[in-house]
């Protein structure tokens, strides 16, 4: 929701009547608080980074659970677990939820196109009763937290006995596979253990089904971005193969080589995937969460200095060519690997390469992280180390294209095994952050709001400001607010804004002229002097308000 936008025969009044309430001797810092490039900042606490958990609803790994299929109250107790997931982001500062709301070619909301999800009620096409997906968003939203809607585009089917492996017959009655059972293929083939149903990227009317089906939540629904993973043509089983002769004959479109025309099945779907994102919303963010690995060195110039497998080679991605295209607004590799001698894959050796082809382009880089391996034995004794995750955010540091990280997967952050968890939340995490702006978004200039009220309270400190002419003539829409607190009644300088040793909270904009937000912090003889600015969606932030002292 944004801030209702004040009149503007009372703005005037508005903003006369709060300044006066501010000791006359303070003033807000002159520039914006992100005109601090110059400034000496701590690398501990950003004030602009990514941070986010994947939530997978695949066979339910983390969201919703399967006990909830069984629960009195079904739709109670899926949203009592989702709410869970986000008192969990906000206890560890992070500023994103990235959850899969298509995991096998259906939906967690009411689409004209594809059959509801089966991880919701445990039978393929059960209507829940409810709009999973709408809540979702609301409620994130409510916690100032980004929603990126993760759905993979060509996985139809999960293997047997669970999923319905190859057997178009075991997919929900309204499937469209069943009305079209030529747009799938099997991998394996049938009859093989791990068989599974895939959509065939190289036929255009799958890629453009599986566009408009994805479309269908970014049009209808709030959401801030649509997440890949790193499922495109499936990876390698044995010594199978994709079977795509008949395909690859009908519509080569002129490719000779079978290797570059499933390249560039995947490149069309990224590129039109994105113009058909903008096109619709043009403040959406599009990313992608590929397999960590391009092609090493060894094959490719270009390369990094590994010998593990490629995800150019085996599942047809040229992350790269999206990166340098601009295909996606961010990337997140998922470098699943230890800090140390490793050949097929170092951690430390993959950042800087990812960092290096990010360079120069609009496409943000924010990094996958294991927290599944994180305290298990049988991922060997580099993971037994409670600071292991930690030490891979430290090494991000010396990198300044990394900005942020995305943690696999919220069951495993809530498990902390080692203290891992609190170790990196520690250490990294321990003040708020703002999501990293992109410059490539629909932004316009906003205005800085005016504190009305701080009173103190039994539980802290309750601020109340107005956000002047929101949105009118050439000025930008507040989608949500920072608040910065000082100890003291010291006038702020620019520096004190570049990074978030000062920033004590976000929260979203409401319905309503005044928006409020609670210090709960806040000592009880402490003496603060705080500060707000807006942000738009895309985090654009505008100058801060006059200050409010309280003592």
């Amino acid at each position: 929701m944004k801030a209702t936008r004040l009149a503007t025969a009372g703005l005037t009044a508005a903003l006369l009547g709060a300044l006066a309430a501010v000791a006359p001797a303070s003033a807000a810092p002159d520039a914006t608080p992100d005109s601090t490039a110059t400034c000496v900042t701590d690398p501990a606490t950003p004030k602009r980074q990514f941070r986010a958990m994947w939530i997978a609803s695949v066979t339910n790994i983390d969201w919703p659970s399967k006990a909830s299929w069984t629960a009195p109250d079904q739709v109670a107790k899926q949203k009592a677990e989702y709410l869970g997931w986000l008192d969990l982001a906000q206890r560890l500062n992070h500023n994103a939820v990235v959850v899969q709301v298509r995991p096998t070619a259906d939906a967690f909301w009411p689409s004209p196109h594809e059959p509801w999800s089966e991880y919701l009620t445990g039978v393929r096409g059960r209507d829940p009763g409810w709009d999973p997906l709408a809540f979702l968003v609301e409620e994130s939203h409510k916690r100032n937290l980004e929603f990126h809607a993760w759905m993979n585009p060509y996985r139809v089917s999960m293997p047997a006995p669970g999923g319905a492996g190859a057997d178009i017959s075991m997919l929900a009655p309204d499937h469209p596979v069943r009305q079209h059972p030529d747009w799938v293929f099997a991998y394996p083939p049938a009859g093989v253990a791990g068989s599974r149903l895939y959509y065939n990227p190289g036929l255009p009317e799958v890629r453009e089904f599986v566009q408009t089906a994805m479309m269908d939540a970014v049009e209808q629904y709030d959401i801030d971005g649509l997440h890949f993973d790193d499922y495109f043509y499936p990876y390698p089983s044995g010594t199978w193969q994709v079977p795509d002769d008949a395909t690859f004959a009908a519509y080569n479109r002129g490719f000779t080589d079978r290797a570059d025309w499933r390249r560039d099945n995947i490149n069309l779907l990224i590129r039109e995937m994105n113009s058909k994102i903008k096109a619709a919303k043009p403040w959406v963010k599009f990313g992608v969460s590929p397999f960590g690995i391009w092609r090493n060195k060894s094959a490719d110039p270009a390369g990094s200095d590994t010998t593990g497998s490629q995800s150019y080679d085996i599942i047809s991605a040229d992350t790269r060519k999206w990166i340098k295209e601009e295909w996606i607004d961010y990337v997140v590799p998922q470098l699943y690997w230890y800090i140390g001698q490793y050949p097929a894959a170092d951690y430390a050796r993959l950042v800087p390469w990812w960092a290096e082809q990010v360079r120069g382009t609009k496409v943000q880089l924010y990094i996958g992280q294991a927290d599944y391996k994180s305290g298990d034995p049988a991922y060997g004794s580099y993971w037994m180390n409670p600071n292991e995750l930690s030490d891979h955010l430290t090494l991000n540091r010396a990198y300044p294209e990394v900005l942020g990280n995305v943690h696999f997967s919220a069951v495993q952050v809530r498990a902390n095994r080692l203290g891992a968890t609190d170790s990196y939340a520690a250490e990294h995490y321990s003040r708020p952050a703002l999501a990293p702006a992109m410059p490539q978004l629909p932004s316009r200039p906003l205005l800085s709001p005016v504190i009305t009220t701080a009173q103190r309270q039994a539980d802290g400190v309750r601020l109340s400001w107005l956000q002047p002419a929101d949105g009118r003539g050439p000025l930008g829409t507040a989608t949500s607010y920072a608040i910065y607190r000082f100890d003291g009644a010291d006038r702020a300088e620019q520096c004190d804004f570049a990074d978030a040793a000062h920033l004590v909270g976000t929260v979203r904009g409401t319905d309503g002229p005044v928006q409020s937000w609670l210090d709960g912090t806040a000592a009880a003889d402490g003496r603060y002097t705080y500060y707000v600015t807006a942000l738009d969606r895309s985090w654009n932030e505008g100058p801060p308000s006059p200050p409010r002292t309280i003592r």
